[in-house]
């Protein structure tokens, strides 16, 4: 399992003077994108497959306060991906300097053509990467259904007019 260490900021704090949820969701990207980078993912490479990762939601779940004064750790879960690489979902948990689990995030994305805006499925050369990657025990092969499942769509999106 891949883990990344942070050190809480003065400006990763919130008005209640603990960990902010903004910094959460830096935390996990960070931790995200020095994974894939491990992996030959990074700028260079996507922007000569001109491509980019979109993230379609980002969930936390805050199991305790965390304070400043000691690191944090934030681990890298790979729980889906579609066949073609489109789709992507990854379980970030975050524990304290005791090693105790005190939040969790579970985010789901996909690959983006940076040129035409539309998603794409992975070149070869990615799909292979992420096949070397270790996976969770509760690993599935992603559908594009599997992206809509925690969406409630607004009454009023249909309107018209």
């Amino acid at each position: 399992m891949f883990f990344k260490e942070f050190e809480i900021r003065w400006s990763d704090l919130d008005s209640n003077r603990h960990l902010a949820n903004s910094a959460y969701i830096n935390f996990a990207s960070h931790t995200r994108m020095a994974f894939l980078g491990e992996l030959g993912f990074n700028h260079k490479t996507m922007a000569e497959y001109n491509i980019g990762p979109v993230v379609f939601y980002e969930h936390i779940y805050y199991f305790k306060e965390v304070f400043p004064g000691k690191p944090v750790k934030v681990s890298l879960g790979f729980k889906g991906m579609s066949e073609d690489g489109m789709f992507f979902e990854f379980q970030h948990d975050f524990y304290d300097s005791e090693g105790k689990n005190f939040a969790r995030c579970e985010m789901m994305g996909a690959w983006i053509d940076l040129k035409n805006r539309k998603l794409i499925p992975l070149p070869q050369i990615f799909i292979d990467a992420f096949n070397k990657m270790e996976r969770t025990d509760d690993f599935t092969v992603l559908t594009k259904a599997d992206t809509r499942k925690h969406v409630q769509f607004p009454q009023d999106l249909y309107l018209t007019g």
